[in-house]
């Protein structure tokens, strides 16, 4: 089985702009992530997929595989379709590796490629939420899974409602899962689903993979142990440092 690893790298960012270059002890926010993402032997390539050639020439200058995509992509999905597209080899599926989660482990990454074997059309991974802030937090996906181990659906709000119980109290009568930032897609699902419209469910909740679910994909979903930190915000850059024990 053939992996390729791609980090989607925007230059943009409306919360914090160029944050992939910000430093986070002495290397770049989006070199730990591609020197994690190389840890995870399931991969057979890492390359980081930018609009913008600063970061290209970054990740040149640490001896980086880089490929430089269209600025007008909407998602890192669309930057991933657009790298597997630019590549020379063939490989039977890509993940989606965030460019703002320096700390990704790569054992995350590794569990989420054991669920590709060949039938699996796109996956990802939820981690069990303990914290009943995280049921509340909109920025938190939530996911609810069947019995066949897929999605049913993602939300930001907490899902399933526990009608009789009060909301405090649900985490003592429910296993809830939040999403854990990794997809990964069957080549050929790739290419499909970047030429859907958008769903109306995904503008509902400007959820991408409500638009897979949709239109009748399958997502495969891992339970993992091993979260990550998402840098969206100075603040998240300050909160990374202090887990790098850096002032």
């Amino acid at each position: 089985m053939k992996i390729l690893g791609v980090i989607p790298a925007r230059w943009a960012s409306s919360r914090f702009p160029q944050k992939v270059l910000a430093d986070i002890g002495g290397k770049s926010m989006v070199q730990r992530v591609y020197e994690q993402a190389l840890q995870a032997e399931k991969l057979t390539e890492v390359v980081v997929a930018t609009d913008h050639e600063k970061i290209a020439e970054h990740i040149t200058s640490f001896g980086g595989e880089v490929s430089l995509t269209s600025p007008e992509h909407p998602s890192g999905t669309d930057r991933c379709r657009e790298t597997l597209d630019q590549q020379t080899e063939t490989y039977d599926y890509v993940v989606n590796i965030q460019g703002d989660e320096p700390f990704v482990q790569p054992q995350a990454i590794n569990e989420l490629a054991n669920l590709l074997d060949g039938q699996t059309q796109l996956g990802t991974l939820v981690s069990e939420i303990h914290d009943a802030s995280v049921l509340k937090n909109s920025n938190m996906m939530k996911v609810i899974i069947n019995t066949h181990g897929e999605a049913i659906y993602f939300s930001r709000t907490a899902i399933p409602y526990l009608r009789d119980v009060p909301s405090d109290e649900w985490l003592h009568h429910h296993t809830f899962y939040k999403h854990v930032h990794l997809y990964a897609y069957r080549s050929d699902i790739l290419r499909e689903i970047t030429e859907l419209p958008v769903s109306s469910l995904e503008q509902a909740e400007s959820l991408e993979q409500l638009r897979w679910i949709e239109n009748g994909y399958r997502i495969k979903v891992g339970i993992t142990h091993h979260e990550s930190l998402s840098v969206d915000t100075p603040a998240d850059l300050e909160r990374a440092k202090q887990r790098m024990g850096i002032t």
